[in-house]
């Protein structure tokens, strides 16, 4: 791999400084349509995590006092300039993860959007008067911010969850250190400057890099960080749960999804075509919430497989920064790479069969081809774990029983959909499929009043609208005895 001419040089933000880190140490950041050098970032230790968090931990007395709806001039301060600079940061995204630059385009606005609909709560989010059993007696329940939050990013929608973390911790009363993934830090530490620029007082936001197993680690084991949100894999989840048990620290995980997606006889097959082959190639395939495995119903199956093997197809990727007319880009690194073909190989050594695409693409980069599996079934590797790729194994069903006994059928929980005509198996799905979400004759998307939330390994707690919001709140009970009698 070789740099590029023009290799940026990116610093951490803490307590509304640009800084380097303590060790002065940097690591390097891969265009993965090139596989060129394109930035060095800090590689962040221990010591600069708990810099960060110290300063959070200042500024979050202050920051707590002013009320909620000044908090949220500053957030639609910021979302302002991301407004300002959102073509350069959506080539800034393109450029060190490769989506598509449209799509890039896409997250900005929606991260401004989030950043702005978050603002609205602050007059919104409430407490409550509780009934009392004693006379004299008031009982008031209180909403307040947790104190230091910790976001730990990943690296797939890796601007628009800085927004889905920090927005809501910063209305709240809370502040927050961040943690970019290392594929893809560059955009965090342009968000930072417009932090700065915007005049959020020090400390409430900080960005600092590095490995997840240093910085990551830190931010979930330290004592004065009172939640640790992360968005990341089943794994790094894991790891993130161990770290904060020890000081019983409340974890907020959205993790891996392995989205079944049923299309019933009746269902319109053009829509759901276009619906779950769009699952597939969007970000190239590597969107948690989006369809991981289809089970189409036997009656309907050659025609499913002729046309989805056709959508595929037609899909057009390339390098997303030259090309403006394509559909994906690559996948984020060569391990990412090499994961999907071997995923590919051993559903065909198991018995699967390749309908088109099933290998890497090009000479440059790390693409592969959008690829359609048939024939597969519940016990094949493909069909349990994780693709993160644009590939879709098919299986088939003879009625909704089977069909829903067959979803259901996984380690994970966080979305699911059904294609169909049909009231009665659309409301059996709504009531039986142990998913947080399930989307009806639609694509995979959720909405930011919504409340995206995985079952079983996909998660705990959740983001988005109001239940997202009341993640970054505590509870504060008090008893208020009074003498009504008293002169």
């Amino acid at each position: 791999m070789s740099a590029t001419k023009s290799l940026k040089e990116y610093q951490m933000y803490i307590d509304g400084e640009f800084v380097d880190s303590s060790s002065n140490e940097t690591s390097q950041v891969i265009n993965p349509a090139t596989t060129e050098v394109i930035s060095q970032v800090p590689k962040g230790t221990i010591a600069d995590a708990r810099l960060a968090i110290d300063a959070a931990a200042r500024a979050q007395k202050e920051w707590a006092k002013i009320p909620a709806i000044e908090r949220a001039k500053h957030v639609r301060a910021i979302s302002k300039g991301i407004r300002e600079n959102a073509e350069q940061l959506a080539r800034v995204i393109s450029e060190e993860m490769g989506k598509t630059l449209a799509l890039a385009e896409v997250e900005v606005n929606f991260t401004a959007d989030y950043m702005d609909y978050t603002a609205e709560w602050a007059r919104r989010y409430e407490g409550e008067i509780i009934q009392s059993d004693r006379p004299n007696e008031n009982i008031l329940l209180f909403k307040q911010p947790i104190g230091v939050v910790a976001g730990i990013l990943p690296w797939n929608f890796p601007f628009f969850l800085i927004a889905r973390k920090a927005a809501p911790a910063l209305i709240t009363g809370n502040t927050i250190v961040l943690k970019p993934s290392a594929e893809s830090p560059n955009n965090a530490l342009e968000f930072a400057r417009i932090v700065q620029k915007a005049g959020l007082p020090k400390g409430v936001i900080n960005f600092v890099t590095g490995s997840g197993s240093v910085i990551g680690k830190e931010l979930a084991s330290n004592p004065d960080v009172g939640l640790v949100s992360l968005t990341g894999s089943y794994h790094a989840g894991a790891e993130v749960m161990r770290a904060a048990a020890d000081n019983i620290t409340k974890v907020s995980l959205e993790l891996g999804g392995k989205a079944p997606a049923i299309v019933m006889a009746d269902a319109d097959l053009d829509l759901a075509v276009k619906s779950i082959a769009a699952s597939r190639v969007i970000n190239s395939g590597q969107v948690c919430n989006c369809a991981e495995r289809v089970y189409v119903q036997e009656d309907i199956a050659e025609e499913f497989y002729e046309k989805m093997a056709e959508a595929m197809k037609q899909t057009k990727f390339g390098n997303p920064l030259i090309h403006s007319d394509i559909d994906m880009g690559p996948l984020i690194n060569k391990g990412s790479l090499e994961a999907v073909e071997k995923h590919v190989e051993d559903a065909i050594a198991s018995g699967a069969k390749l309908l088109t695409g099933g290998k890497k693409a090009g000479d440059a980069g790390y693409y592969f081809e959008p690829t359609v599996i048939i024939n597969a079934t519940n016990e094949m590797r493909i069909m349990r774990e994780e693709i993160f790729g644009p590939v879709l194994p098919i299986a088939t069903f003879k009625d909704l029983d089977e069909a829903i006994s067959l979803a259901n059928d996984c380690e994970y929980g966080l979305t699911s959909s059904i294609f169909t005509q049909n009231i009665d198996a659309a409301m059996r799905a709504c009531n039986e499929l142990k998913f947080g979400e399930t989307y009806i004759n639609r694509e995979n998307f959720e909405a930011i009043q919504g409340f995206h939330a995985g079952w079983r390994k996909s998660g705990i707690g959740g983001a988005d609208g109001k239940h997202g919001l009341e993640e970054y709140l505590q509870t504060h009970v008090v008893y208020l005895q009074y003498n009504q009698n008293k002169k």
